[in-house]
């Protein structure tokens, strides 16, 4: 009978301390590796995008201030044109004078078949004094209307825009011209022609 022991079948051999440790740290720095590169790659900003971002910006503050531009200039321009024409209709202009001749002609002609001294003044004088009047008056009308419709309009425009200080002064200046005008010519078309004495 065989007497000899058979050796028992031996554990694994246990790693050493040193592996241990180097496992531990593969997988500790392995995850907060993979981390770190996500954060990156997260944070990471397409350059492209901002550019086409700032762009945009820019082209839509180059609009505006073109379209505030373009506005200022069309405001100023408006109200230098009310009170220029206020201004003319006030002094009498060049088309109220021809068409105030126009009527004297015609006066002049009619006058011959007037029978009574009030037809021959209304016929020479009175309508060429009363479409003076009106022709004037339309101008004034023009020139006012201009006007407060360049002092109108930043309330109708976009929040925040103002006139210049220079355009609302040539405005309110074209506004007082012209209703001094209107009062006048009104004044003006409305007066009586004078009257031939009684022989």
């Amino acid at each position: 009978m065989d007497t000899t022991k058979t050796p028992a079948p031996t554990a694994p051999e246990a790693d050493s301390p040193a592996d241990l440790k180097k496992a531990a740290t593969d997988e500790t720095t392995a995850p907060a590796a993979a981390d770190i590169t996500t954060t990156d790659e997260a944070q990471v900003e397409d350059p492209a995008s901002d550019l086409d971002a700032e762009d945009g910006e820019f082209d839509e503050l180059d609009a505006a201030a073109e379209e505030q531009q373009s506005s200022g200039v069309a405001s100023g321009a408006s109200a230098i044109v009310a009170a220029g024409l206020g201004l003319i209709a006030l002094s009498g202009s060049w088309t109220s004078r021809v068409i105030a001749e126009r009527e004297t002609l015609k006066g002049q002609i009619s006058s011959a078949n007037a029978t009574t001294t009030e037809a021959k003044i209304e016929a020479l004088y009175g309508n060429a004094w009363h479409m003076t009047a009106l022709t004037n008056g339309v101008l004034s009308t023009i020139a006012l209307l201009i006007a407060v419709f360049v002092l109108a309009r930043p309330a109708f425009g976009a929040p925040g825009r103002t006139l210049p200080a220079w355009v609302r002064s040539v405005s309110w200046a074209a506004v007082v011209v012209a209703a001094i005008g209107i009062v006048a010519f009104a004044f003006m078309y409305l007066l009586a022609l004078p009257t031939a004495p009684a022989v």
